[in-house]
């Protein structure tokens, strides 16, 4: 015979965590509607909130259930130790999250060290890649993302496909870098023109292109040390 269990589903809609978090955010919810979330379900007779106010109530909030055992959790009736491995694994997340720390982010100083960061993995390309560099206001780097593979062009290498990814990380400035094949780095038309128009798009929108880098082999050029910028 099955036994029924009592999930997030089964509340009223205005009700239901999974519901609220995409429409609200996840810091509109409370910490029993997030570990209810995880949860998922209930038992028969006690629904995944409930099971996540007992949890909290027997570990005095998550002040103790952050080093909680398997065997802890799982003393609690309603969870399994699917559950309990769960809930461990997000907590481990949020544990090592609060550990990073931004002196492992690389710092970009000089044209050089922008060079220096993507050289060994772009000097041996057969296409051109371009690539932009996200930065903080430490010029700390935040991320590194291929926008482009293939032949550069100004029609292709949309500011949008460009800023995108700025703006959803909350990016001070960015410098772009792309490969030349041929192992020389000297600047075309197309590398001037691709430059000067994302340098105004960033001025408009308040993200500032610090700099464009061409990477050849063991040799680079900076558009902003030729005056482009």
């Amino acid at each position: 015979m099955k036994v029924e269990t009592l999930s997030i589903r089964d509340f009223p809609k205005d009700d239901r965590p999974r519901e609220r978090m995409m429409n609200e955010g996840p810091e509109s919810l409370s910490n029993h509607e997030l570990l209810a979330i995880l949860l998922r379900t209930g038992t028969k007779n006690e629904s995944a909130l409930h099971l996540a106010n007992k949890l909290l109530k027997q570990f005095d909030g998550l002040r103790l259930l952050k080093d909680a055992t398997v065997e802890e959790i799982t003393s609690i009736q309603g969870i399994g130790q699917a559950k309990a491995v769960q809930i461990m694994a997000a907590l481990e997340l949020g544990r090592r999250i609060h550990q990073l720390t931004y002196e492992e982010r690389y710092v970009i100083r000089s044209p050089k060290d922008a060079a220096d960061y993507v050289m060994e993995e772009m000097r041996f390309l057969t296409q051109e890649h371009f690539v932009c560099i996200y930065l903080n206001t430490k010029n700390q780097v935040l991320q590194k993302r291929t926008v482009f593979i293939g032949s550069l062009n100004a029609s292709i290498v949309h500011p949008r496909e460009v800023f995108k990814s700025a703006l959803k990380r909350s990016a001070a400035s960015l410098i772009c870098v792309h490969n030349h094949p041929s192992g020389d780095p000297t600047p075309s038309r197309e590398d001037i023109e691709v430059t000067r128009r994302l340098a105004e798009c960033g001025k408009l929108i308040g993200i500032e292109m610090l700099d464009h880098i061409i990477i050849g082999e063991h040799k680079f050029v900076s558009l902003k040390e030729k005056g482009y910028l």
